[in-house]
C-alpha cells in the first residue's frame, strides 16, 4: 500500500483477499490453539506461541514482515496491560508484609541460574566468561507476562493473586525484572567496555527503580489520595461520569508512569506495575453490578449512588480486548522470535536439554524460601486443627511448589536479553545463543504446564492454606478483585 507522494494522506486500498483470509486464520488459530493447549497442557499460551512459530519468520513466514512487527508492538502493549492489571488487583497489604520474603526469593532466583550457567558453560562446555555471563543474565529473568497470565487463568474458583504466595510470586517476578534490566544495561555496554562508565550504567536503573518504588507510595498516599477525595473531583467528576472517569484516570496514570520509567532508565514494565498499584490505592468504592441488582434491588436507587471501582471498569471495558486480542498477539510474538530451524542439530539439542534441566532447577529452588521462612518464623501447627497437625514440611510443600514452578518461565524477557547479547556484542557465539534459546523455550513451556497441572490438582489446598493462601482483608480496606466465575451446569455465576 503506497502513500501519496506529498505525504498528505495514505491512499485507501481494499486489502486483497489473501491478506484478509490470512488475518482471519491467524486470529482463529490463536483462539483454537489456546483452547486445545489449555485442555491438553493446562497452559493455553503454549498454543499461541506455536501459532506464532508457524505464521512467523521461524517456519513458514505466512504473515508479512510488517504485519509481524505490528503484532509484536500490539503484543507488547498487551504485556503492559497485563502487568498493569496485576498491579491493579494485587493485595497491597500482602505486598508490603512479604517484601523481605519476596526480595529473598527474587535474589535466589537471579543468583542461582547465573551460578549454574557459569558452572555449565564456563567450566563444563568451555565457553568464555562473558559469554556465560550473557547467557546467565538471559536465564535469570522471569517472564512477567507469563506469570500474570498463568496466575489469572489458573483456576475459575480461586483468585490466586489474592493469596499470600501469589503475592510473593508477583513481587519476586517484578524484582527479577528490575535485576534483569540492570544486567541488560551492563550487556549493552559490553560492545564498548573500555569507554563505558560501568558505575553509572549499573547504578542508573537501580537508582531509578528504587526512587520510583519509594516515591510512588508516598505520592499516592499524601498527594493523589487527598486530591482524589476532594468533593469537586470525587463527587462531580467520578460519581457523575463513572466508568468514563475511571478510564481517563487509568490511561493518564499508566502513560505517566511509562514515560517516567522510560526516561529515568527504569523498566517500562515496572512502571506499568506501579501505575496499577497507584490506581488500586485510590479510595474507589466497590460498584454493585447491575446484573446482581436485577432480581433483588432497584437499580436506580442503589447502582447510581456509588462510582464504579477501577477493577470493575477494567473488567468491563479493557479486559476483553486484552484477553482476546492483545494477549494472543503477545504470545504469538514470542513465537516470532524463536530461531526454530537452528534448534535441530545433535549437539545443540543435548546441550539445550541439559541446560534446560539446570535452569528449571535454578528456579525451583526459589520455592525453598517458604519452608525456610516458616522454619525461621517458628510456625507451629494448631493442635485443634487436624489438617495443620501434620509436619510443617507436608503442609507447605504445595505453596512452595507453586512459587518455584511459577518462576520457571523466561519468555519475552529471556529472548530480549539473549538477542541483545547476540546483536549488540561480539562475545556471544551463534551456537551458544541457540543453546540458550533451547532453555528459554523449554522453560517457557515447562513453567506454565507445571503451574496449570499443580493448581488443577492442589489449587484449593493452596488457596485455603492458613499461612500461604487467601488472607483475610482488614476491616475498612477495599481491594480490587477480579470477579470469580463459577460454572453451575450451563449457567455462569459471577460472584
Amino acid at each position: 500500500m503506497s502513500a501519496q507522494g506529498n505525504g498528505a494522506f495514505l491512499e485507501y486500498h481494499e486489502p486483497d483477499i489473501v491478506s484478509i483470509l490470512t488475518l482471519i486464520s491467524f486470529f482463529f488459530f490463536l483462539a483454537v490453539s489456546e483452547w486445545v493447549a489449555d485442555k491438553v497442557l493446562r497452559a493455553g499460551l503454549i498454543g499461541q506461541i506455536i501459532v506464532g512459530l508457524i505464521y512467523g519468520v521461524p517456519i513458514s513466514n505466512i504473515l508479512a514482515l510488517q504485519g509481524q512487527e505490528t503484532f509484536l508492538a500490539l503484543g507488547y502493549l498487551g504485556l503492559i496491560i497485563i502487568i498493569f492489571e496485576g498491579g491493579l488487583t494485587i493485595r497491597l497489604d500482602l505486598l508490603w508484609q512479604n517484601l523481605v520474603l519476596s526480595t529473598s526469593a527474587a535474589l535466589l532466583g537471579v543468583l542461582t541460574p547465573i551460578a549454574l550457567t557459569f558452572a555449565l558453560f564456563y567450566a563444563g562446555f568451555g565457553y568464555g566468561p562473558l559469554e556465560a555471563f550473557i547467557i546467565g543474565t538471559a536465564l535469570c529473568s522471569t517472564s512477567l507476562g507469563t506469570t500474570f497470565v498463568v496466575i489469572n487463568s489458573a483456576s475459575s474458583k480461586h483468585d490466586f493473586a489474592q493469596t499470600r504466595v501469589g503475592t510473593v510470586v508477583i513481587s519476586a517476578a517484578i524484582l527479577d525484572d528490575v535485576c534483569g534490566l540492570v544486567l541488560v544495561s551492563v550487556i549493552s555496554q559490553l560492545r564498548d567496555i573500555e569507554n563505558a562508565n560501568l558505575g553509572w550504567v549499573i547504578g542508573q536503573p537501580i537508582l531509578a527503580s528504587g526512587l520510583m518504588a519509594i516515591l510512588t507510595p508516598l505520592a499516592a498516599k499524601f498527594v493523589l489520595g487527598p486530591l482524589f477525595r476532594l468533593p469537586a473531583i470525587e463527587t462531580r467528576f467520578f460519581l457523575k461520569f463513572g466508568h468514563v472517569a475511571n478510564i481517563v484516570l487509568m490511561v493518564l496514570v499508566l502513560c505517566a508512569f511509562l514515560a517516567i520509567a522510560a526516561y529515568a532508565g527504569a523498566s517500562v514494565l515496572f512502571g506499568a506495575f506501579l501505575a496499577g498499584t497507584v490506581v488500586s490505592s485510590l479510595p474507589s468504592k466497590q460498584h454493585v453490578r447491575p446484573s446482581e441488582l436485577s432480581d433483588t434491588t432497584d437499580r436506580g436507587d442503589n447502582a447510581q449512588q456509588k462510582s464504579p471501582s477501577f477493577g470493575d471498569t477494567f473488567e468491563r471495558y479493557i479486559h476483553d480486548a486484552q484477553r482476546f486480542i492483545l494477549q494472543p498477539c503477545f504470545f504469538a510474538s514470542i513465537g516470532f522470535s524463536i530461531p526454530f530451524i537452528e534448534l535441530w542439530t545433535g549437539e545443540v539439542i543435548w546441550k539445550g536439554i541439559v541446560f534446560t534441566i539446570l535452569m528449571v532447577s535454578g528456579k525451583l529452588v526459589v520455592g525453598l524460601v517458604i519452608p525456610l521462612f516458616d522454619l525461621i518464623a517458628n510456625e507451629k501447627p494448631d493442635p485443634s486443627d487436624k489438617a495443620l497437625s501434620r509436619p510443617l514440611a507436608r503442609q507447605n510443600w504445595a505453596p512452595a511448589a507453586f512459587l518455584g514452578t511459577a518462576m520457571v518461565a523466561r519468555g519475552e524477557i529471556g529472548l530480549l536479553i539473549i538477542q541483545i547479547g547476540l546483536n549488540e556484542t561480539q562475545y556471544l557465539s551463534r551456537k551458544a545463543f541457540v543453546v540458550a534459546v533451547w532453555a528459554i523455550v523449554l522453560n517457557t513451556v515447562i513453567g506454565p504446564v507445571s503451574v496449570g497441572t499443580l493448581l488443577n490438582r492442589f489449587g484449593s489446598t493452596i488457596a485455603e492454606d492458613r499461612r500461604w493462601g487467601i488472607q483475610a482483608i482488614n476491616a475498612g480496606r477495599e481491594v480490587n478483585r477480579k470477579p470469580e466465575v463459577v460454572s453451575e451446569g450451563t449457567d455462569t455465576v459471577v460472584a
